[in-house]
């Protein structure tokens, strides 16, 4: 390690960030990174675990523990402290393809389960990855590196998400021809149209798309299995066929009046207006504009927080956001033990926003929604709600309990649902005629990512469900090795 007394002797610091009042006049990332100094006494605070819990990456219940990529962290750290850059980006690129994305939006459960976070701060994990991916790029170091040999055998990747792009990435380095298709207009799936600029400004995404191509990737966009192109189509011109479409079809609220005008699934509320951002810069008009308006997000996740912060630089008049959760504990609970992610209550940039431009905090707790009122023009233009209490049944499940006399009236002209996704989307299933666990998850026949169609692989959210990027990422990692695997072993027999 570094410096064997750094988690003593320096505490945590993370990234600066612009003014609330100044970024809500944009839509470019907030965030700054750390000076060159600063970031070698982050780097020093890590320990250099004999067991780095970082990077074990396992999934324990609904927790991630660790990096599901096992990032070499103790490793990159200490080279980062020792000033070598360019073999940290060696060992920080030979786990992880992507670091300019998860560096910005994933959550980070690596630094939940950071030793020092026992009885300290987490070291940066996440602000000390971005530094070196970036630096990379600025050093000219990440430069177009092709296959020298390739093997004839051509793949389609369907989807190009993280888990697509990881994929395809993966399998041209092992000297295959890589097609990813996309039914978007453009290449990035959820990281381009999911995630907003102010997270993930869509040059970076672009940058590494260029990347791949030069390296001999090819990307097929307005093309959907099923419609445009069928399955037959693509196991005929293909080795091999892997989906990694995501789970994008959205959870919804079957409530009295629902089929009102002004209610929108949330993704669609993001996916319009980053393409009207990154078309004509709004100039279209051609999105869904919270302008003047009360608005409501139903659902307490990142996404959720995500229209939060969109409608408040589109200069909404109110928004507020519902969660059914009580708000949660500023500490770990008893339930919630280190080395699990930590459940516990943080202000999110969008909240911060709302703070410093409408006077407070959106998000309301223990909430839930009963009905929508229209006008009579058939828009929304109030939502109903009652107060719940959780519980829990004696096989610790959770049930909510109504509170009488809490009954509320909210006004709203635009709502936004963000409950979660149900599972992919229907159409690529009936394409390839596949079946679904009870969650609408794609059932493989093994952990090997095969379907039972020969030559079919699935992999990230469509076979695990909706989850993190960095899981999406090591899905696309594996799936090429099995696909790998597969392809070698056809050869051989033939």
């Amino acid at each position: 390690m570094g410096k064997p007394t750094g988690y003593m002797e320096y505490k945590r610091v993370v990234p600066t960030e612009r003014h609330e009042r100044i970024r809500l006049n944009d839509w470019n990332e907030f965030q700054y990174g750390l000076s060159k100094e600063s970031l070698k006494k982050q780097a020093a605070r890590c320990m250099d675990c004999a067991t780095p819990f970082c990077h074990t990456g396992i999934q324990l219940g609904y927790s991630t523990i660790g990096c599901p990529l096992y990032n070499l962290i103790p490793e990159w750290n200490d080279l980062v402290y020792r000033g070598r850059w360019r073999e940290a980006l060696d060992r920080l690129l030979k786990t992880n393809n992507f670091p300019e994305f998860t560096s910005r939006v994933c959550p980070a459960p690596c630094e939940g389960s950071c030793t020092v976070a026992i009885s300290d701060t987490a070291v940066g994990i996440k602000s000390i990855e971005r530094a070196i991916i970036d630096k990379g790029f600025e050093e000219g170091w990440i430069v177009p590196n092709p296959p020298s040999t390739r093997t004839g055998n051509k793949v389609a990747v369907i989807g190009s998400g993280p888990a697509g792009l990881a994929c395809a990435d993966e399998l041209n380095k092992l000297g295959y021809w890589v097609t990813v298709f996309e039914k978007a207009d453009r290449i990035g799936g959820l990281l381009t149209y999911g995630i907003p600029n102010m997270k993930l400004e869509k040059n970076v995404v672009e940058r590494r798309v260029r990347l791949l191509e030069a390296e001999g990737v090819q990307f097929v966009t307005n093309t959907e299995v099923g419609k445009d192109i069928s399955s037959a189509k693509l196991r005929e011109d293909f080795d091999a066929v892997i989906l990694c479409t995501g789970a994008q079809n959205p959870r919804d609220v079957m409530l009295e009046g629902r089929d009102l005008k002004g209610i929108h699934y949330a993704m669609d509320y993001l996916t319009t207006n980053t393409k009207s951002l990154l078309d004509s810069n709004f100039a279209d008009r051609a999105f869904i504009s919270a302008e003047g308006k009360d608005v409501i997000v139903i659902g307490g996740g990142d996404t959720g927080a995500d229209c939060v912060a969109s409608a408040l630089r589109q200069k909404c008049k109110s928004i507020v956001q519902f969660g059914k959760h009580p708000q949660l504990p500023v500490e770990r609970a008893s339930s919630n033990p280190w080395p699990e992610y930590p459940n516990t209550f943080t202000v999110e940039y969008a909240y911060e926003e709302a703070s410093a431009q409408l006077g407070k905090d959106p998000r309301e707790y223990s909430i839930l929604t009963k009905r929508f009122i229209g006008d009579e023009n058939g828009y929304v233009k109030e939502l109903h709600t009652v107060q719940i209490k959780k519980s829990n049944d004696e096989y610790g499940n959770a049930i909510f309990h109504e509170v009488p006399g809490t009954e509320k009236i909210w006004p709203a002209q635009l709502v936004f649902i963000a409950i979660g996704f149900s599972g992919p989307e229907d159409a690529v299933l009936k394409a390839f005629n596949l079946n679904q666990e009870e969650f609408k998850k794609v059932k493989p026949l093994s952990k090997k990512f095969a379907t039972k169609i020969e030559g079919v692989f699935v992999a990230g959210d469509i076979r695990r469900g909706q989850s993190l990027v960095v899981w999406a990422i090591q899905e696309g990692r594996e799936v090429a090795y099995q696909c790998d695997k597969y392809l070698k072993s056809n050869l051989s027999l033939s």
